[in-house]
């Protein structure tokens, strides 16, 4: 461990020693690691240490190692930062979120310190039930109405990490003509909704933790939040969670649970705008926004194991709009 930064960990966690109880993750390209560390004489038994390597990393699983790519992950760690250090506090009573515990930099060495959520989300998913799925909709309808209409200053104007303006590489790889074609104007209807709000971005099912009775979640891997339609998010968790044939038998129900939490949280807060109005778009925008990811899918990797006769059934969807 850097020691100038072990001197900052003690001293921001007041703990008189710390030992690396286990290595949790690399992070992806080889651009550092998530680690469990045990503390002594301090308030909290564990944290969890992302360090962060931000010399341009020769790898890459599917060989993106460009220039433009190590750009973005430098911006993506410098969001996420400051994501945790201005914006962590507004959403952790409903849609919890690691607590924010200190972040130390040093040359393109950065470390970021946070809430161990193991302690009351100990479980993670790697297949999963609709109970479960709901969980997560039930956090991603808290964030999003906790965000609504928020600018996201030090974010990203435009959410997830797919985002077209990011992924010029990959849009020049796509092969299915008519997507492509119509690939800006999908991402400025989405750009253009009149409800917009904080995306998480990369909302997938490995991202949540479960507690120990599967019924509540927590998120982690805030790299690519930033402004957007909401519903980004919710077709981003389906393609993570569910099948072709599991997204058609499902789809109806789980919108209508995502659209009725937020409602419900909508009913509990103090915004006075039309709901039925922003519902009403959302929908609208759900093909939309699988338009938006599979246009990136097409580009990065088109034999990706998603790629499905639903997706591909919302992409002709939306083509009929043009």
């Amino acid at each position: 461990m850097n020691q100038n930064f072990k001197a900052y960990f003690l001293n921001t966690t007041h703990a008189s020693s710390c030992t690396e109880l286990e290595h949790i993750q690399s992070l992806w390209s080889g651009y550092g690691k998530i680690s469990r560390y045990k503390l002594e004489a301090a308030a909290q038994k564990t944290v969890v240490v992302k360090h962060i390597a931000l010399n341009q990393s020769p790898k890459h699983p599917r060989g993106w190692n460009t220039d433009k790519s190590h750009l973005r992950k430098v911006k993506s760690y410098e969001v996420e930062t400051h994501w945790y250090q201005k914006w962590n506090q507004a959403c952790m009573t409903h849609a919890r979120i690691p607590q924010f515990i200190g972040s130390y930099q040093e040359g393109k060495d950065r470390w970021i310190i946070l809430e161990d959520l193991n302690v009351d989300f100990p479980l993670r998913k790697h297949h999963v039930g609709l109970s479960e799925i709901k969980a997560c909709l039930k956090w991603l309808a808290n964030f999003h109405l906790a965000f609504i209409n928020k600018s996201p200053n030090g974010l990203w104007k435009v959410g997830t990490y797919w985002h077209l303006a990011t992924r010029p590489d990959e849009f020049e790889k796509i092969e299915h003509s008519a997507l492509k074609s119509k690939a800006h104007l999908i991402d400025d209807a989405l750009n253009s909704c009149k409800y917009q709000t904080i995306v998480h971005g990369d909302a997938k099912l490995a991202n949540f933790c479960f507690s120990k009775d599967e019924t509540d979640v927590a998120a982690v891997d805030f790299q690519y939040v930033g402004g957007g339609c909401g519903i980004k998010d919710v077709a981003y968790l389906f393609s993570s969670a569910l099948d072709g044939s599991s997204l058609q038998r499902y789809e109806d129900d789980l919108l209508a649970y995502y659209f009725s939490c937020l409602k419900d949280a909508f009913v509990a807060s103090d915004f006075d705008f039309d709901f039925q109005e922003l519902e009403s778009e959302w929908r609208k925008m759900y093909p939309f926004a699988w338009a938006d990811f599979i246009r990136f899918l097409q580009g990065w990797m088109p034999s990706h194991q998603k790629m499905n006769g639903y997706m591909m059934g919302m992409v002709e969807e939306v083509l009929k709009n043009f």
